[in-house]
């Protein structure tokens, strides 16, 4: 069955700044060569679309961005199966003026279209793991998206939550025609966010434990192995360029599964997997930074069971559904900040 990935760009797999007018002028004049990507961002989505996981780009940067968007990626390795950017231009052409900066109005029926128009045998049962970034309002998109999905949250809900949330009316009679297209499935199995901008990890626990709030791509490696989207020799690949590239060290590579197992989103499985690539790898020789690869695989088992106990005693929260219409007004960090 096909296994979907959705990626942001803008600080989640770019190191984007746009909080001044200046920052977006340069991030639009910026060439590809010169846009900078995360660290171990590019490893892990190749990898991911490498093990056969469909990969679709949805950016909140304007269309008008799309060729050297592209262009970067194409320089890091990267292909991909879809592409979403922004209309802005078609936005201010029609003065809507509140649309250039909102994601709830344009994130949330990208989302709904794309899976509503998708073919093959698995449209109403492929799963999707999400990746978007603590700067804008992912989480929170992402989480009404896969509640929507569930049925969790059905036409009436989403038109208020959509309505507090300013999103123009004709936008939200599209997202209810394809609400009402969607035979419900919980289709949205993870939601990463990287935490670009430091937001305290307790911070996301109003979503329920499916979001994922991680500092490093290798954190994010961990639990999409963990969840069987990804081979073990490819969160190897992911930390050697955290070595390589980023001087980790191999206490530090084991740290970021320890952080993971002691906020209870991992639970402890397949490490030895994970040693057990090392050594294959080293059998067929050159392996970069083994000596830091391998300190890391040592510590993982005691991190392990660090992370099965913790997992074992976090509270259920299987029916947890987040109150979005209570959310809606301050799902947006960066505007949040702004009124202060």
């Amino acid at each position: 069955m096909r296994h979907i990935s959705r990626w942001d760009l803008d600080k989640t797999y770019l190191r984007t700044e746009f909080d001044t007018v200046r920052d977006l002028v340069r991030t639009a004049l910026e060439r590809a060569d010169e846009k900078r990507t995360n660290p171990g961002a590019a490893t892990l989505l190749r990898e991911m679309r490498r093990s056969g996981v469909v990969v679709h780009i949805l950016s909140g940067s304007p269309e008008q961005m799309r060729r050297r968007l592209e262009d970067k990626l194409r320089l890091d390795g990267i292909a991909w199966d879809a592409f979403t950017l922004k209309p802005n231009l078609q936005n201010m052409l029609r003065l809507r003026f509140r649309a250039l900066r909102d994601q709830l109005g344009y994130k949330l029926p990208a989302l709904l279209d794309a899976r509503t128009n998708m073919t093959g045998d698995d449209t109403a049962t492929a799963r999707e793991t999400l990746f978007g970034d603590d700067a804008e309002a992912d989480a929170f998109v992402y989480s009404l998206y896969g509640d929507i999905m569930a049925g969790r949250v059905g036409e009436e809900e989403l038109r208020a939550i959509a309505e507090k949330g300013r999103v123009y009316e004709d936008v939200v009679e599209g997202m209810v025609r394809a609400v009402r297209r969607i035979e419900p499935h919980d289709v949205v199995e993870r939601i990463l966010i990287h935490l670009e901008g430091q937001t305290p990890p307790g911070d996301f626990q109003i979503y329920g434990p499916r979001v994922v709030p991680f500092y490093n791509y290798l954190q994010a490696a961990f639990v999409v192995h963990e969840d069987g989207r990804l081979p073990a020799r490819s969160v190897l690949r992911v930390a050697t360029e955290l070595v390589t590239q980023h001087r980790f060290d191999g206490d530090a590579l084991a740290r970021s599964y320890k952080d993971l197992a002691k906020r209870c989103h991992l639970r402890g499985e397949k490490v030895l997997e994970i040693g057990q690539a090392l050594s294959d790898w080293e059998s067929e020789g050159g392996v970069l930074a083994g000596a830091e690869l391998r300190a890391m695989v040592e510590r993982l088992p005691a991190y392990a069971e660090i992370a099965k106990t913790r997992y074992a005693e976090r509270p259920a929260t299987e029916d947890h559904l987040p109150d979005y219409l209570a959310l809606v007004q301050r799902h947006n960090p960066r505007h949040k900040r702004k009124r202060r």
